[in-house]
Formats: C-alpha cells, structure tokens, sequence
C-alpha cells in the first residue's frame, strides 16, 4: 500500500495531535497543515516539515490530499466538512460530527454523493480499556447486564463557546453506551444547569432506557477541577469499573454466582465477591483511530465510526437538551 497524503484544518489542542501522529503513522504522509492563525499554521509546518496554509480552500486546491482531518469549531464542521468532501477527500470529522441534526445529514449526503470515506472523532471507541470491556461483554461475562454508569469530568474550557456540555462531552458517552449495548435507546431524562458557560448547559445528569431495559446513567460536567473519565457496568455477575485516562480495568465480582447458589434456578443474590485486575496493553487512542481512518480508506472499507453513527449519537444529544428545556422525559 502506498503512502496516503493527508492533512488537518485546525490547529487547536486537537488538531495538533492529529498532525503529531499523522506524521509518525505508516500509510500516511502528512503533506499540509491549517489554521487560520498564521503563527500557528507556521508554527506546526515547521515543526513536522510540512505545508502550511491560513486558508483550507486554497490547501484542498493546491494539495492532492487524500485524508483530511477537520478539527476546527464544532460550528464550522459543516462547511469545512462539506468543502473537503466536494474536493474528493476523505474527511474524519471531529466529534460532535456538527451543531445540528440537518448539518450532520448535509454531510453524510455529501460524502455519500461525491463516493468518499467519512468518518466521525468518536475516540473512546479506540481506547483499549474500551475495546476490552466491549470484547469481555459480547463474552456474556457479566451475563444480564442492568445499569452502566458514566462519569465524565472536566475543568471549564474556555475555547468552547458554541456548544454545551452535552453535545461536546457527553456525546462521548452517548456513543460509548450505544456501542457497549448495541440496543436502540427508547427514551431519555436529562436535568441540567448553566453556571459557568455564557451560552449553554455545563452541567448534566442524564438517563436513557434502552429497548433490551438496561438503564444509562450519564454524570457530565465542566465544573470540575479534575478530569475523570469512568464507566461502571453493572450486571448478574459483577461490575466493571473501566478508566479511560490510566486505561485500566477492575471486575467485581458477584460471589453469589461464584458459589453458584440457584443460579440456575433464575434466582439471583448479591455478595461481594474478590476483584480482578484485568490487564491492558497502553495504546494512544488517537493513533489507534488515524489508523484505523487510514485503513479505511486504503482497504476501501467501512470507517469504525460512520457518519450515521455520529448523526445517532448527535440525536441523542438533542433529545437531552430538549427534555432539560421541556422539563420532561422524551421518548424516541
């Protein structure tokens, strides 16, 4: 396979990363980069030796690029998004994958008319503690599984001012719930508050009932002066504690079932039981996901996260901010 030129438009905290690991990944050349702040642009071609612009539009034109990273505002992914696309590259669209249901649908049309990959920057599904508890899930360890509770925590972002916590953080979650699950959500509560941010919410606590009746819970906010990043999944068996930052796994057991007292039976007790350390091999997460992007693209196959797939999670995400404005629980 040959070396496929890809660039990044946006050069914020993210698309830096996105340059950094392009230009150590194989498969991939990283032939151009963008900001519209001229220093910065300068500032990272230099640094990986590459191209730099102040104007995508000029960069998609004089460049021959085959990927492009979108890292710009959650409220500019559309156009951009829509403009790489129409110059025949493939886009991986940071998430949310836009500010609105109609913006996503442009974009997923748009990649599907001009016949290109479109992926959308829902990362966490590349974490490997992720990948783990899902592999460990679909291997019926935890048997029937009953609430998963999320909890994603971070000190206020002064650099997001067009988007609330809900479609920026929790959306996170949203995609990581539906993945473990794999079940339609049916309906949804959210309770949130506004005390920071000057436009929207930065605080949530949200809960989805899913259609196989496993209950999500997800606690996000930006008022915390520490980044936590938890999932606990909670079922027959036990409960998995997963941290996405130190990547690291815990099963608690349900020594009930251990001791196999009428399990069978279809009665079930509750006891505590020992915990297990599961390891994890420590990857990058988003040099896991650009592979995967890159992947895609040369194999001709389906990208991980599909458009559809951030449409699904940016739904979810409005139908939270719609019972918090309502004050009621929404059904799908």
């Amino acid at each position: 396979m040959s070396d496929l030129k890809s660039a990044v438009i946006g050069l914020g905290a993210m698309g830096k990363s996105h340059a950094r690991v392009y230009s150590n990944i194989n498969n991939a050349n990283l032939v151009a980069v963008c900001d519209i702040e001229q220093k910065t642009a300068k500032a990272i071609g230099d640094k990986y030796n590459t191209n730099y612009y102040t104007n995508y539009k000029d960069m998609l034109k004089k460049e021959n690029i085959g990927a492009v990273s979108v890292c710009v505002p959650t409220k500019f992914h559309q156009g951009v998004a829509i403009d790489a696309i129409r110059n025949k590259a493939n886009v991986l669209v940071e998430k949310p994958i836009a500010v609105t249901i109609a913006g996503a649908k442009k974009i997923i049309r748009e990649a599907d008319k001009n016949k290109v990959k479109l992926m959308v920057g829902h990362i966490e599904r590349f974490n490997p503690v992720v990948i783990e508890l899902k592999k460990r899930i679909e291997r019926n360890e935890l048997g029937k599984i009953y609430k998963i509770h999320c909890v994603r925590l971070s000190p206020f972002p002064k650099r997001i001012v067009d988007v609330g916590v809900i479609v920026d953080l929790a959306i996170h979650e949203i995609d990581i719930l539906r993945y473990l699950l794999n079940s339609k959500i049916k309906r949804v509560y959210a309770e949130t508050a506004q005390r920071i941010h000057s436009a929207h919410e930065d605080l949530l606590i949200g809960i989805l009932r899913f259609e196989n009746n496993v209950l999500g819970v997800i606690n996000a906010n930006w008022l915390t002066p520490k980044k936590v990043r938890e999932i606990t999944v909670t079922g027959e068996k036990g409960m998995f504690v997963a941290n996405y930052l130190l990547q690291e796994l815990n099963f608690y057991e349900n020594g009930f079932v251990r001791k196999n007292v009428d399990y069978n039976s279809g009665f079930m007790g509750v006891i505590e039981g020992t915990m297990k350390k599961i390891k994890i091999e420590n990857e990058e997460p988003l040099k896991n996901e650009l592979n995967a992007f890159i992947r895609a693209i040369l194999e001709n196959k389906q990208p991980t996260v599909t458009g559809k797939d951030g449409l699904s999670a940016l739904y979810i995400a409005q139908k939270f901010i719609d019972s918090s404005k309502k004050n009621k629980v929404v059904t799908l």
